[in-house]
């Protein structure tokens, strides 16, 4: 590969991780052409990126990117596979689906908000990340349970008051 297509692999990469600012770096290894294509079809159909890159690349692009790839280090051999997506679980999730029928892709690291997860041990913690509107959804949910609760109470409360009033004005 001539230098200036590591170039631009690399500023393309760069783009990515700015562009979703979370990805996954994955073990692909020993699948079969096949198989490789399958999962690339079920991350494209989810609307998630997926390439197949040189360590050293993923390693220059992290850096472009103002990602911290010391933490990466261990992550970034053999081959590896980067998975780009703006919700943060949804790669997670995929991969525990695609392991109900095989034990690949493996999870080397991800990078979900400039937090930093090491190792296929975390696909658990990975896949029950809430995402952003799930986020923003439950806190519009508690700020309205107060609202809502008050609101009630005035509409029952009011009911009361209005009964009570009618029976001081009848009195007199």
């Amino acid at each position: 590969m001539r230098k200036e297509e590591k170039q631009e692999i690399v500023q393309s990469l760069t783009e990515q991780i700015k562009e979703y600012g979370n990805f996954y770096i994955t073990d692909t290894s020993n699948l079969s052409v096949a198989k490789v294509n399958a999962i690339r079809r079920k991350f494209f159909d989810s609307g998630i990126s997926i390439q197949v890159a040189k360590n050293t690349l993923i390693r220059k692009a992290m850096e472009g990117a103002g990602v911290d790839a010391a933490e990466f280090v261990d992550v970034l051999k053999g081959s590896s596979t980067i998975i780009f997506t703006s919700v943060a679980n949804a790669p997670a999730k995929l991969i525990k689906e695609l392991r109900r029928t095989g034990d690949k892709p493996l999870i080397k690291g991800a990078y979900i908000d400039s937090a930093v997860f090491v190792g296929d041990n975390q696909l658990d913690a990975l896949a029950t990340l809430k995402s952003k509107e799930e986020l923003v959804g439950e806190i519009i949910g508690l700020l309205q349970s107060p609202a809502k609760n008050v609101i009630s109470g005035l509409k029952s409360g009011g009911a009361t008051i209005a009964g009570l009033v009618k029976t001081l004005q009848e009195r007199g």
